[in-house]
């Protein structure tokens, strides 16, 4: 229960009332009875409300207007005393809201009576007040009533009063306002549909308004009228008003209730239509005055501006501007404008001050900027409100130094009232200097070009507190203080700056997060497909875009104006907490332009900072040039200029030092102020704070740094950090006290600066780079041509930039070390030393940092750090190159162990010495090999070895004394080196490494300590044998070379027998490359530099390593070639060559040492047999055509043995299993490996050689022969090595291989390499048939005893092109080889080959071997074809001759020839294939051959006739007896076909018995005898009753045959009589 409806309080108020009536009732008594009446009823009245309701206070309202009606009389009365006690009665009731509406008007219509009397006015306000405040009973006319009220008692002659109503009025109106606010509330619920408002000035659209708001409307509206001075509509009874007052309550109005006006359409309406319209008419005097303008040439005078009036309406457009703003964008530009105007320097002090100080309320308020900004600035055709109004503050600053300014007596007016002594223009009491006891204190100021205004405390950081815009009580306009529109206008761009920075800034970050936030949601979303998330992330991105568009424009609208301004100010600040208040706007605004990545803004105002750093028309192009750019962009602001203001150059600042320029003519000393100092340190601290936003502007602010640092004489020291140093030339420095405490200060802020770049983000710190990098290209271009101090700077800073961002050294090193590279080539040594430095002690702090992932498990970062190193070797200073090799020692010291993969650079920087170099540098770089060599050896992975060896060498391509001895050194190390290394390789661990803590990978060719130390050897071994290559005529005139060489061979002797394939093979390769050493030249064509290799013997080692088995061919005829070009004409052996032969020789001892211990086969055979691979074999074999060059003159028959077992031992040798898909062609395809054809090859090089050579070497013909057909023989009896079980992998009859037979080895494919020495021997047969030796040694006998191998087996060899290349050479070599064995008849040379040519023949024409069944018809065909080619040879080449060749092989052909024309049938084939299988066309040859033999005339011997006689009659019995049988069983089996191989039988007899006619008619008739033809006759009877045969084939063969017998029919000479024969 509140307090005033308590019982208690309900009871008092009963007492209260009753004891008020009882007061009216004595006090009227006399006078006024029927007061006293009214009273007493009234009395009785209280009492029966109070006996009969329980609601008490309810019903005193319901009756309280007969309640009230005493007190009213009472007043009516007019008496002082009555009338002081009834309004107290009735501020009673008010005050318990027991007052009725109409109570209420009664009271009020009381109420105006009193004052119309003039009556207890004060009373009367305070009893108004209670009824309006208490409840709200009291509206529409009645209120309006009410307040007409006040307002009058404000107007009467009595101060007291006066006022008190002022302040009534002020409740009252905001009581209105605050019951609509209370009215909104209650009502906020329901929704209204708002009821457009009508767009004319129909006042009675309130209609649509609740009770409340109607009120506050009604009384608005009249505000307005009276203000315009128009007669109200709803304070009915006004009778006069001051434009002041209405206006100061307009704007307390709008003040404490926009939300009123923002709320109901009505309100805004009046503030569109009304408000505004008023204040734009009451500024026009202020608008229209131009101070000292003449007023003759306008008719009527114009109005002066009034001071309050004016100032009110400023403070009703701030409050219009702030918080109706969004409803009234236009009204708001004009005010804006407006505010502008008033500024310009034709208008009133007074009113730019209140001018200046109502912008000031805008320039704190950033949102509201921001604002005008979008609405304005950013739509197209709008005034640029926001950008006007900062050029308005820039010019308005900029004009209070240029106009002096009214009212000021003196342009340097004395500050202290006293008049100074002493003369104004000296330094000592300049304006602002105030002499107080002998000291003096300097008063802030701003001077400039003679205009000195002082900067007075006006105003608490952030917060607009005005002075003028306050004086409610001031009538004429005030005196403005000197410096107080300065002051002002100063605060204002501060604010400004601070304000929309700090609100960019603040939402930037916002945005950053929102940013990420959305891009992890984006992420999480694309997971999950959520349309809608996404939706509001795109959103959020769009709202960015926005954001970010308003930021933009924000900065560009005030960007030029505000640093106009501030550059001027910063010129003419004399004070120190300005000047910094004013560099701290400037580096505000360049951070927010570079976050925002405005760059031309950005740069701007980093150039003002740095002009301001450097004394005033200091020359520095890259300041300058930014500068003009700019100011060529002058601006204009209401038709003025406002040019960007260089620095005035009478500075009143205190001197802190003198020093010299940096330029590149010497120009006198320049000097710098502490205030240049204090932009320094702006500088740095822009730099150290905003670094990640600098971008290319990072060029202004290093350029600038530079300049300071030589101008205050600091030197680069260890690490890049500056130093106070000396001046090295001119006038030294000079520096006060003051600047030598800041210098190590300013100093440690420098190297502070680049060791934040550590925070930089990638981007920014290749700017600082690039920006360094560009600097100190000009300080180089400074110092060429001259040994002046060059300025040392920039590279100082790449030093300490590149030392503290070591953790992420990748993405710089290359144009950090690339432009330092540039700097270690520079003429000026100073600057050389300190490019070297810088890069060398980078180089080895990015070696000693701990990286993540260490070094040691991140290869190629160290390889990026170390490259550098090596490019210094391509820089020929010998400082640079002392410098190198001082960091490669130091580099050695101490990272020695862990150099790994950097090893190759490090020694290739040794290496990369030159004898023109001078001694003291190789003797560094020698020291620092052997370093290496004494420490380094065990640690250094096992391919650097060979560098090392590389290196060694190198020192010795020299012809000094030094060199020579160093090589010495040198090949003592290296054959140190490869003892050490075979060593260890012969007994390193043959356990398999694991993955040490499981970070490094290492590949299965290196998992054990073996293989590791087999790549070692491998490359040790190479190193070795190169120097001896190259650099032989350096080495073969010590002494002991020939020593060397056997050690060197017996290196590459136990290497290429060591277990391992890769080095075996690389002792091949090494063997091989000291093969190509050129004979030594005589002194006298010696050549001044080392010749280059010049290789006598083309490289047949191809690319084949251990792990690559590749093949590699080369051209058999190009040794062939060389041979005729080098055996020409051979030079005089003089006694170098033969040293030279004695070191050949050793190296074929070695080279058979390798090739017999390697290819002899194993005598036990178990699965730990070592056995050479194929690439071995093939390189060992490849080496020899290499190595005969050199021996070939004194190659005997013995060495020819030797090579034979080598070469069958190689070729003998199987392929692992795992290896053969590798190296075994597909059978298919019948290529030779790479060994077989070196095999080939070798031998070619042989007998080309011994073509040419002497009749002695021709001995070796047999021999090779020999060889030859031993490899010929491997097509049909694969060679065994040793013990060793081997799998013949080729099958011929089913083409097909078995790659995963359980053998561990696998024999080779012989068939491609027997054929393909088959086809070497028949072409070495033809050119060698008729050699001394080739017949001595019964070659032919040899090579026709070979092939009858393949021959017999004819269908049982492995492959069938086999016997056919056989009978193919056979018939080739008897061609040229028969005639040579009749030559040689008498001789007895050929005697035994005979026999085996006989068995040969037999053997092949009547195989054994039975043809496949899958051969074809086609097949047989061709392969009878070759046997008819045989039947051939022998009718064309050994008949004829029978005189000459022995009988018993005469007597063989002939029994061959019987059995092949008769016995010629197969019985194992099908019926259908037997006419054609039955080699018809070889019997046919055999019989006619047989014939044209038997019945030659040359008959020779009886005997020969009787075997041709008794073929011929086994013949004829044998074909008469098939017949028969043919007959006779043609007619028992009736209708039924005979089986078809009878059929083929009788067809073949038929065709036998016509050929057999055929060939009886061509033989001449005195070798036939009779008992011959009387055996033929008599078949004919026989032939003449087989015409009844059923067989259609039979038939024809049939005609064939009795077609020749018409010859034998002859008319009958004589009768003969029957009879039996």
């Amino acid at each position: 229960m509140s307090g005033t409806s308590s019982p208690e309080a309900v009871k008092k108020l009963l007492e209260n009332m009753q004891g008020d009536l009882r007061g009216l009732s004595l006090e009227c008594r006399k006078k006024f009875p029927p007061v006293k009446e009214a009273a007493e009823s009234g009395i009785i009245k209280v009492k029966t409300i109070a006996a009969r309701n329980s609601d008490i206070l309810a019903a005193l309202k319901e009756n309280s207007s007969e309640v009230v009606q005493p007190f009213l009389m009472g007043c009516g009365t007019k008496e002082p005393k009555i009338t002081q006690l009834c309004l107290a009665a009735i501020q009673r009731l008010m005050s318990h809201e027991v007052v009725s509406e109409a109570a209420a008007g009664n009271i009020i219509n009381m109420l105006w009576q009193l004052m119309e009397n003039s009556l207890e006015e004060l009373k009367l306000l305070q009893t108004v007040l209670v009824l309006l405040t208490t409840n709200t009973v009291v509206h529409d006319e009645a209120l309006s009533k009410a307040i007409v009220l006040c307002f009058r008692l404000h107007f009467t002659k009595d101060n007291i009063t006066n006022n008190t109503a002022a302040a009534t009025v002020r409740q009252v109106v905001t009581v209105v306002f605050e019951r609509v606010v209370a009215e909104d509330e209650r009502y906020k619920d329901t929704i209204d549909q708002p009821v457009a408002v009508q767009g004319n000035s129909n006042r009675r659209s309130v209609s649509t308004l609740k009770p409340c708001a109607k009120d506050a409307y009604m009384l608005f509206q009249d505000l307005c009228q009276l203000v315009n001075a128009d007669a109200p509509y709803w304070l009915v009874g006004m009778t006069e008003m001051t434009r002041t007052f209405g206006l100061e309550l307009l704007e307390s109005v709008l003040n404490d209730f926009p939300q009123v006006f923002l709320q109901h359409q009505e309100f805004s309406f009046l503030l569109k239509e009304r408000v505004c319209p008023l204040v734009i008419k009451l500024f026009s005097p202020n608008i229209k005055f131009r101070q000292g303008s003449s007023t003759s040439s306008s008719p009527a005078p114009v109005e002066k501006p009034y001071f309050p009036i004016c100032m009110r309406l400023l403070r009703v457009v701030s409050v219009l501007i702030k918080q109706f703003y969004s409803l009234l964008v236009t009204e708001c530009e004009i005010f804006l404008s407006l505010l502008v105007k008033f500024l310009d320097a034709d208008k009133p002090q007074w009113l730019r001050a209140v001018a200046v100080e109502s912008i000031h309320r805008l320039c704190v308020q950033p949102q509201l900027l921001r604002c005008f900004c979008q609405s304005y600035d950013m739509k197209q055709h709008s005034t640029k409100v926001f950008r006007d109004i900062v050029n308005a503050l820039g010019s308005f600053i900029q004009s209070l130094f240029l106009v002096p300014s009214t009212g000021n007596t003196s342009a340097t007016p004395n500050q202290t009232g006293s008049s100074a002594s002493g003369n104004t223009g000296s330094a000592q009491t300049s304006p602002g200097v105030l002499g107080m006891g002998g000291g003096a204190t300097v008063l802030p100021a701003f001077e400039y070009r003679g205009t000195w205004i002082p900067i007075l405390n006006v105003t608490v950081q952030g917060s607009a507190k005005a002075t003028y815009l306050e004086m409610l009580d001031k009538v004429e306009p005030p005196t403005i203080p000197e410096g107080y529109a300065m002051s002002v206008a100063f605060h204002c761009l501060l604010d400004l700056v601070r304000g929309i920075t700090t609100m960019i800034e603040g939402e930037l970050g916002e945005a950053e997060i929102v940013s990420q936030t959305a891009a992890e949601t984006t992420s999480l979303l694309t997971q999950s497909s959520e349309q809608q998330d996404l939706q509001s992330v795109s959103d959020q991105s769009e709202k960015e875009l926005v954001s970010r568009a308003v930021w933009e424009e924000m900065v560009n609208a005030c960007w030029c104006g505000l640093l106009a301004a501030l550059s001027l100010l910063l010129d003419a600040s004399t004070d120190e907490a300005a000047t910094e208040n004013i560099l701290k706007a400037e580096l505000t605004m360049a951070a927010l332009c570079g976050r925002l990545g405005l760059v031309t803004s950005r740069d701007a105002f980093i150039t003002a900072i740095c002009k301001g750093s450097l004394p005033p028309h200091y020359a520095l192009t890259v300041l300058n040039s930014t500068t003009a750019a700019l100011s060529s962009k002058s601006y204009s602001i209401q038709g003025q200029n406002v040019q960007m203001i260089s620095p005035s150059s009478e500075s009143h600042q205190q001197v802190v030092a003198v020093g010299q320029p940096l330029a590149l003519q010497p120009q006198g000393t320049v000097m710098l102020t502490s205030k240049n100092i204090q932009c320094m340190r702006t500088l740095l601290n822009l730099a150290h704070c905003h670094g990640a936003v600098l971008g290319t502007s990072w060029q202004l602010v290093l350029a600038t740094l530079q300049h300071l640092v030589w101008i205050l004489g600091l030197k680069p020291g260890v690490g890049g950090a500056l130093k106070p140093g000396r001046a090295v030339e001119g006038p030294s420095t000079v520096l006060t006290t003051a600047v030598m405490t800041d210098l190590p200060v300013i100093s440690n802020i420098l190297s502070r600066l680049f060791e934040s770049s550590q925070y930089l983000d990638d981007v920014s710190l290749h700017h600082l780079i690039n920006a360094l990098c560009s600097l100190s290209l000009e300080a180089m271009d400074m110092a060429y041509g001259n040994n002046k101090e060059p300025s040392l700077f920039a590279v100082a800073k790449l030093l300490e930039t590149g030392l503290v961002n070591m953790h992420r050294i990748e993405i710089l090193w290359r144009p950090l070390t690339g432009h330092l590279l540039e700097v270690c080539q520079h003429p000026n040594s100073r600057m050389r030393e300190w490019g070297a430095e810088a890069l060398t002690s980078l180089i080895k702090a990015g070696l000693t940092f701990s990286h993540d992932p260490p070094l040691s498990q991140n290869q190629r970062l160290q390889l990026l750090l170390l490259n550098p190193l090596k490019e210094l070797s391509n820089i020929s200073h010998p400082d640079i190159r002392i410098k190198q090799l001082e960091c490669v020692l130091q580099i050695l010291q101490s990272q020695g162990d862990s150099l790994g993969p950097g090893w190759p650079l490090v020694l290739g920087v040794m290496g990369a010495i030159r004898s023109d170099q001078g001694e003291s540098l190789i003797r560094t770089a020698f020291q620092c090999l052997q370093l290496v060599v004494t420490d380094f050896l065990p640690t250094m992975p096992c391919t650097c070895l060979q560098i090392v060896v590389e290196v060694a060498g190198s020192f010795g391509l020299h012809n000094q004394e030094l060199n020579i001895s160093l090589t010495s050194i040198g090949l003592l190390v290296l054959f140190h080196l490869l003892d050490r290394v075979r060593e260890s390789s012969t007994t390193a661990d043959k356990e398999k490494i694991e993955s040490g803590g499981g970070n490094i990978l290492i590949h299965h060719s290196r998992d054990t300590a073996e293989k590791q130390w087999a790549e070692t050897w491998v490359l040790t071994l190479a190193g070795v044998a190169r120097i001896f290559n190259t650099r032989r005529y350096l080495l073969q005139p010590l002494g002991d070379f020939s020593q060397a060489w056997d050690v060197l061979l017996d290196h590459i002797r136990s290497a290429a027998l060591s277990k391992n394939n890769e080095v075996s093979l690389a002792a091949l390769k090494s063997f091989q490359e000291i093969l190509q050493i050129v004979s030594p030249v005589r002194d006298s064509e010696k050549p001044d530099t080392p010749p280059a290799i010049n290789v006598s013997v083309p490289v047949v080692v191809g690319t084949t390593t251990a792990t690559s088995l590749g093949r590699s061919f080369m051209r058999t005829d190009s040794i062939g070639e060389r041979i005729g070009r080098y055996s020409g004409s051979e030079p005089p052996v003089i006694t170098d060559e033969i040293e030279d032969l004695n070191l050949w020789w050793a190296a074929w001892n070695s080279w058979y040492r390798i090739g017999s211990e390697s290819t002899r086969p194993p005598v036990t055979c178990d699965k730990l047999t070592f056995i050479p691979s194929q690439p071995f074999l093939t390189a060992l074999i490849q080496i020899f055509p290499a190595l005969y060059q050199h021996i070939k003159t004194g190659f005997s028959m013995d060495d020819l043995q030797k090579l034979g077992v080598i070469l069958h031992g190689a070729v003998s040798v199987p392929i692992s299993s795992d290896a053969s898909p590798f190296i075994l062609p597909s059978y298919t395809e019948a290529v030779l490996t790479s060994l077989q054809e070196a095999v080939l090859t070798a031998l070619d090089v042989l007998q080309k050689a011994i073509c040419v050579g002497s009749e002695s070497m021709q001995i070796m013909y047999p021999a090779i022969f020999d060889q030859l057909l031993a490899f010929v023989e491997f097509s049909c009896k694969p060679p065994q090595y040793g013990q060793l079980e081997t799998k013949h992998i080729a099958n011929a009859k089913y083409n097909q291989i078995q790659l995963f037979a359980p053998a561990e080895w696998v024999a080779l494919n012989y068939v491609p390499f027997a054929e393909r020495s088959l086809e070497v021997v028949v072409d070495l047969y033809q050119k060698t048939a008729c050699h001394k030796a080739v017949v001595t040694e019964k070659v032919l006998q040899n090579i026709i005893k070979t092939l009858r191998i393949p021959l017999s087996l004819k269908y049982s060899c492995p492959s069938e092109s086999t016997w056919k290349l056989a009978v193919s050479s056979l018939l080739k070599v008897l061609s040229i080889g028969l005639p040579v064995a009749r030559q040689h008849a008498s001789s007895g040379k050929f005697d035994s080959m005979w026999p085996e040519l006989a068995n040969t023949f037999e053997d092949f024409l009547f195989t054994k071997s039975t043809p496949p069944d899958n051969l074809s018809i086609q097949e047989f065909q061709k392969n009878e074809s070759i046997d008819v080619e045989v039947v051939q040879l022998i009718s064309t080449e050994i008949l004829p001759y029978a005189n000459f060749i022995p009988k018993e092989f005469v007597g063989q052909i002939m029994t061959m020839l019987n059995k092949g024309s008769i016995h010629s049938q197969s019985s194992s084939f099908t019926e259908a294939e037997i006419d054609i299988r039955m080699r018809e066309e070889f019997s046919k040859v055999c019989f006619e051959t047989l014939l044209q033999f038997s019945f030659s005339n040359k008959v020779t011997t009886p005997q020969e006739g009787y075997i041709s006689r008794m073929a011929l009659s086994v013949l004829l019995k044998r074909s008469q007896d098939v017949l028969h049988r043919y007959i006779e069983d043609e007619r028992l089996s009736g209708k039924c076909p005979l089986p078809r191989q009878q059929v083929t039988e009788i067809i073949f007899v038929l065709k036998a018995v016509s050929t057999l006619i055929d060939s009886l008619k061509k033989t001449q008739p005195e070798n036939v005898d009779a008992n011959t033809w009387a055996q033929v006759i008599a078949l004919y009877p026989t032939l003449v009753e087989c015409i009844t045969c059923s067989s259609s084939d039979v038939c024809s063969a049939l005609k064939e045959a009795l077609v020749p017998f018409k010859d034998f029919m002859h008319p009958p000479a004589s009768k003969v009589q029957n009879g039996e024969s």
